[in-house]
């Protein structure tokens, strides 16, 4: 990184800007909990980019499951630009740095480097990332990982949102993904406080799953 590369400090962190990591956004700041949407997938390091070429889009021979990506992802973005949300879509994550291990009695804070300084967070939400390669950041980070990789995860602040084992889950289980991973977050923000009056989304049609 260049040597006056900006350092801001932020809550929450999420990596990709598609419907993902919008629906969280949304979430987090329905919370009231602060967030940065960045681009990219390139968190093991860089000239590593993950590679999601396994997963099967669920989409893609259903036109009418596209329309509903579709019409989801364009009242996300409305949401985040009459909301304020800080999405850079023209900023790529390039790499992801543990400042504190598990080991030191405390939830590590994570480091999030792009080609314009750092971004530092309690919390890292990733997207459309394939388990393989999260076994294997996990390891570089020397985390132990049983079966269970999103529980290895969470331990350590990271969280997943429209990842799925073998193919990418439908738009309704991206929201749910996000409305719980918003609801988890907020809660270590923010414990005992819990959910602020109003909703992100109406409480009608595919988005009443983001509603209290």
């Amino acid at each position: 990184m260049p040597g006056d590369a900006q350092t801001e400090q932020t809550t929450t962190v999420i990596i990709g800007t598609g419907l993902s990591g919008l629906a969280v956004a949304a979430e987090l700041r329905r919370h009231r909990v602060a967030s940065i949407v960045v681009d990219g997938l390139d968190i093991l390091g860089a000239g590593q980019p993950a590679n999601t070429s396994s997963l099967q889009r669920c989409d893609a021979a259903d036109s009418d499951t596209l329309r509903e990506r579709n019409e989801i992802l364009r009242h996300l973005r409305n949401y985040a630009t009459s909301h304020s949300v800080d999405v850079r879509n023209t900023t790529r994550a390039v790499q992801l740095t543990m400042l504190q291990g598990p080991g030191h009695g405390a939830a590590p804070q994570w480091q999030v480097h792009t080609p314009t300084g750092v971004l530092v967070a309690d919390h890292i939400v990733l997207t459309r990332c394939a388990h393989s390669q999260l076994r294997r950041m996990l390891n570089d980070f020397g985390i132990a990982v049983g079966r269970n990789v999103a529980a290895a995860m969470r331990a350590i602040g990271i969280y997943l949102v429209g990842v799925g084992e073998l193919i990418t889950p439908s738009p309704k289980e991206v929201l749910r993904q996000a409305k719980t991973v918003g609801q988890a977050i907020s809660a270590k923000v923010n414990p005992g406080s819990g959910h602020p009056s109003g909703g992100a989304f109406p409480a009608t049609g595919s988005f009443a799953v983001l509603t209290c």
